[in-house]
């Protein structure tokens, strides 16, 4: 078979379900640590790959918190958003929608103001000097309840950042249905921001279900138990709304037991319009290139079926039609580059 590898790696991508704190590399969130020695977070980043291993989703939710503990200040904010800018650049990742959680900082003391500007500065440079292109997902972590719901919200809409284009809802599923959360994902698309919540990682098809009656998403961050109801792939193929998955971390966190067992070829196969994403990829020992590799071995796919793939994250995402146009193109561009350069 070809190897893949060095296609991918010079493939324009974007992604659409990337965690802000969780892109941290070891270096950066080692460097964190050794700034808030109080942490219980190693300062090696070799330590760090044992730390990353996780037991369950529980556990992984303890250790990314003790992460999310490291970021105190708006300069660590600046720091962070920045440097996994960076390594989205080595990985030619044009476009991101970077979920990011303010409430979990601004609970922490971090100014809300002092926030928005931290990663705003940090936004404007990464397009400037690393040519990547960066939006916001606000989500909610589900796990702290309304109270971070109604923070989450009052964020967005009174203080909106200029790269905010959608509301999300992360955090463990299990005992967190998705309808209470309605009314808070009601004025945020009222305000024009995009519905894009978490669910079917760890729980089965009805969470789904719920989050597009109830919090009316537009796409579907994970959906991995979708494949249990025929009915609901229908659906999701019928209404065009993409799956944002993550073979890798849904590994890491025993969402699903064995990559050979994922049910990404079934959504596929259903129609479903499917993107490939990274997830927490420091934490889960993996990045988007590597997913695309995973994809590529899951799928079947050749160099063209990649090509595809990236173009779906690109027909998903909510960058402007424009950059739609240009992106989708240079994907084309490349790949017939790269197949007349092997003779293919």
């Amino acid at each position: 078979m070809t190897d893949l590898h060095p296609f991918i790696a010079g493939l324009p991508k974007a992604e659409l379900h990337v965690h802000h704190v969780g892109s941290a590399s070891p270096r950066i969130v080692a460097e964190l640590a050794a700034h808030h020695p109080d942490s219980k977070v190693p300062t090696d980043p070799e330590a760090l790959a044992d730390y990353f291993s996780f037991t369950d989703f529980a556990h992984f939710i303890d250790v990314y918190l003790s992460v999310v503990d490291l970021i105190r200040t708006p300069e660590d904010v600046r720091l962070l958003t920045f440097e996994v800018a960076r390594d989205m650049a080595r990985q030619n990742i044009r476009y991101a929608e970077l979920t990011v959680t303010p409430f979990s900082s601004t609970r922490r003391g971090i100014p809300e103001q002092g926030f928005m500007e931290a990663i705003e500065d940090a936004r404007k440079a990464a397009e400037a000097e690393l040519g990547v292109v960066l939006r916001w997902t606000f989500d909610i972590p589900g796990e702290a309840g309304l109270e971070a719901a109604e923070e989450t919200t009052r964020l967005a809409v009174g203080l909106r950042p200029e790269g905010l284009v959608a509301f999300g809802l992360g955090g463990p599923e299990i005992g967190v249905p998705r309808p209470q959360f309605k009314p808070y994902f009601d004025r945020a698309i009222a305000e024009g921001l995009h519905s894009v919540p978490h669910a079917g990682e760890t729980t089965g098809p009805q969470t789904i279900w719920d989050a597009l009656t109830e919090l009316r998403a537009e796409r579907i961050g994970h959906g991995t138990s979708a494949t249990q109801d025929p009915r609901l792939l229908d659906h999701l193929a019928e209404h065009r709304i993409p799956l944002e998955v993550c073979p890798t971390s849904n590994i890491a966190t025993r969402a699903v037991t064995d990559l050979d067992r994922h049910p990404v070829k079934e959504m596929v196969d259903a129609g479903v319009l499917v993107t490939i994403n990274s997830d927490d990829p420091p934490m889960f020992g993996t990045d988007l290139n590597n997913e695309y590799g995973v994809a590529a071995r899951l799928l079947g796919l050749d160099e063209r079926g990649l090509a595809a793939l990236a173009k779906n994250a690109v027909e998903a995402s909510y960058l402007d039609l424009a950059g739609k146009r240009t992106l989708a193109a240079e994907i084309d561009t490349y790949t017939t580059s790269w197949l007349e350069g092997t003779g293919r």
